[in-house]
């Protein structure tokens, strides 16, 4: 399925019927009744009953429009709920014994990837795990604060007394950081990172600065260029999602996986 950009959309109130839920996640995906109707192959008529609340959808048909409106696991539930259904969709912690094959992938990749650093991330960019890259990483940080008891990937990235003062370009990743996560919480509605995005824009937005020569990666890919160990290092991201996960922590779940941008910082990082 092939649906135009989401765009923001004030999520359901609680207590909202299941025709609020449909409403709202439809304008979120820019798709029209007739888009969604034929996309969930039901008439366009049947979908506006069920908006309306003229017709009651069985929990089948609703996991189809939930499908059809790419909506996030979580979110299906929701809308089962609102339509008086159970959930069909389990919640578990990640060290749940159910969660050990999952987990113990996890922990294959992250610590497959080292020297490089990799952490996994919720979806609100807790950090569950980390290799020794990104202890390292953390290692630098200056105000200990950021680091006691659940630690934000993204708090500690961008805040003064983090590893913000250490990024070289901290004004490109730091635009970039909060396009990401602002394109994150339009596709999926959450007070949370709602006020994460608002903290984070609060913090210091240096200008960007003048750099001595071409950057290679200009216009192609934003680095993350850190200043660790006496020289400036430069990484490039790729994220990891579990694309079968039928459970909701591990769908939420990310994969952080920083790549050396350039031979020095390779070098770098394998003989360190």
């Amino acid at each position: 399925m092939t649906t135009a950009p989401a765009i923001a959309a004030a999520p359901p109130a609680i207590g909202a019927s299941v025709g609020d839920h449909l409403r709202a996640w439809r304008r979120r995906r820019r798709l029209s009744q007739l888009a969604c109707a034929l996309e969930a192959e039901i008439s366009q008529r049947h979908l506006s009953f069920v908006e309306s609340g003229r017709a009651k959808p069985s929990r089948e048909m609703l996991l189809r429009l939930a499908d059809s409106l790419e909506a996030p696991l979580r979110e299906r539930n929701a809308l089962l709920l609102a339509a008086g259904f159970a959930p069909v969709y389990p919640e578990r912690p990640l060290d749940a014994p159910e969660m050990a094959a999952a987990c113990a992938a996890v922990e294959r990749i992250l610590k497959g990837h080292e020297p490089f650093p990799a952490l996994a991330v919720d979806r609100r960019w807790t950090i569950l795990a980390a290799n020794a890259g990104v202890q390292a990483m953390l290692a630098l940080v200056e105000d200990a604060s950021l680091l006691e008891g659940p630690v934000n990937a993204l708090r500690v990235s961008l805040h003064p007394g983090g590893l913000a003062p250490r990024i070289a370009n901290l004004a490109e990743w730091r635009a970039h950081i909060l396009e990401r996560l602002r394109g994150q919480a339009d596709l999926a509605p959450d007070p949370v990172l709602d006020a994460l995005i608002e903290e984070l824009a609060a913090y210091p937005a240096p200008r960007p600065a003048p750099r001595p020569r071409p950057d290679p990666l200009a216009g192609i890919a934003v680095p993350l260029k850190l200043a660790m160990g006496g020289r400036e290092l430069s990484f490039l991201t790729t994220t990891t999602v579990f694309g079968t996960a039928a459970e909701i922590t591990l769908s939420e779940l990310t994969l952080e996986c920083f790549f050396p941008a350039d031979a020095a910082t390779a070098e770098a990082l394998r003989n360190a």
